[in-house]
């Protein structure tokens, strides 16, 4: 005999419950229109350390932590990023990062050449600066090429710092950069312990955001004390054995410059510069003037100097990339060549 309605109870129905709640997921994220704008200056084991209203009378440091919504987002120095939560600087607090706000530029590389996993060093930066030792240690131009590579894709202006110029007249080696028209200044230690030259660097540094790259022990460190008074990073010594430097700085800093005329950021010394994330077609667009000869190319080209048929030869030969011309294809087929070279430890 079936059961009349009026005897049936909660017990007679099965309901599978819902793990996630009750509550249906939105996929609405806040906006965060009230975030303030940050400066990030270095990161620090998941802590970020950012400045607001920088130069301002409301100046004030801000420890932050990433919000859950930005998943995997890369913020790295020179980042401005948006904060809310407690934004009062005070020991103790922790803002949250909701937003990265659009960059003008991203300098990043690669562990090695055939490894395309992008690692970002900084962001908004609006010059390289690419410290080399004319000795002690030995200058290795590879190095230089790379970031020369990255820069240029990055759309970075580059300039050399040519440190240690007491040891080794530098003329030799800045001949190899002249057709790329690569800006340099040429500093070194005095008797006094000033670095001589470095007026020259301060001045290529006012009023931007610029980057330091170079190998340990080459004194990026020495000129970063010379330019920020009571910056204080330590100075390391060259290695004996190896003939390279020792890292002295472990993560990259933005440091503000004297009379807040800019910002230059810091960052380890590096052994390998790989650019397994940038591509030979993006190298010949940064020589824009060879670019548009090599529309002549047969298609597949590699513009090596092997290369049966390629126009880049002619067209140099003819003058029609100026008398830079042969200089500026050797540089590009060099730069080309440590592009497609895996080997980023010998560069």
């Amino acid at each position: 005999m079936s059961r009349r309605i009026r005897d049936l109870d909660e017990s007679d129905v099965r309901i599978r419950p819902n793990r996630r709640g009750s509550r249906p997921r939105t996929k609405i994220r806040p906006r965060h229109e009230d975030a303030e704008d940050a400066f990030v200056t270095a990161v620090d084991r998941g802590r970020w350390r950012t400045v607001i209203g920088s130069g301002t009378d409301d100046e004030r440091l801000v420890t932050a932590m990433r919000a859950r919504e930005l998943g995997r987002t890369p913020i790295v120095p020179g980042d401005v990023v948006g904060l809310v939560g407690d934004t009062s600087g005070r020991d103790g607090t922790l803002a949250r990062i909701v937003k990265v706000q659009k960059r003008s530029s991203f300098l990043r590389r690669s562990a090695d050449d055939d490894d395309a996993t992008e690692r970002p060093l900084v962001a908004n930066t609006d010059l390289m600066v690419i410290v080399t030792a004319l000795a002690d240690p030995e200058p290795r131009g590879g190095m230089i090429d790379r970031c020369l590579v990255a820069a240029w894709v990055a759309g970075i202006p580059a300039l050399l710092c040519l440190t240690k110029s007491d040891l080794r007249d530098p003329e030799d080696f800045l001949s190899q950069y002249a057709p790329l028209g690569v800006e340099h200044v040429v500093t070194h230690l005095d008797e006094a312990g000033e670095v001589s030259g470095i007026e020259q660097l301060a001045s290529h540094l006012q009023g931007r955001t610029s980057v330091l790259i170079g190998h340990s022990g080459v004194g990026k460190s020495t000129l970063l004390n010379s330019l920020v008074p009571g910056a204080d990073r330590a100075t390391g010594s060259v290695n004996d054995v190896t003939g390279r430097g020792r890292h002295t700085s472990s993560s990259a800093l933005a440091l503000r410059l004297p009379d807040d005329s800019g910002w230059v950021i810091d960052t380890p010394g590096v052994r390998s510069f790989g650019l397994g994330h940038v591509s030979p077609e993006e190298l010949l667009e940064a020589f824009t003037d060879l670019a548009l000869l090599a529309e002549q190319c047969p298609r597949d080209c590699s513009h090596a100097a092997d290369a049966p048929d390629c126009a880049l030869d002619g067209a140099v030969e003819r003058g029609e990339a100026g008398p830079a011309g042969p200089e500026r294809l050797a540089s590009y087929r060099r730069l080309d060549e440590a592009l497609r070279r895996n080997d980023p430890w010998e560069a």
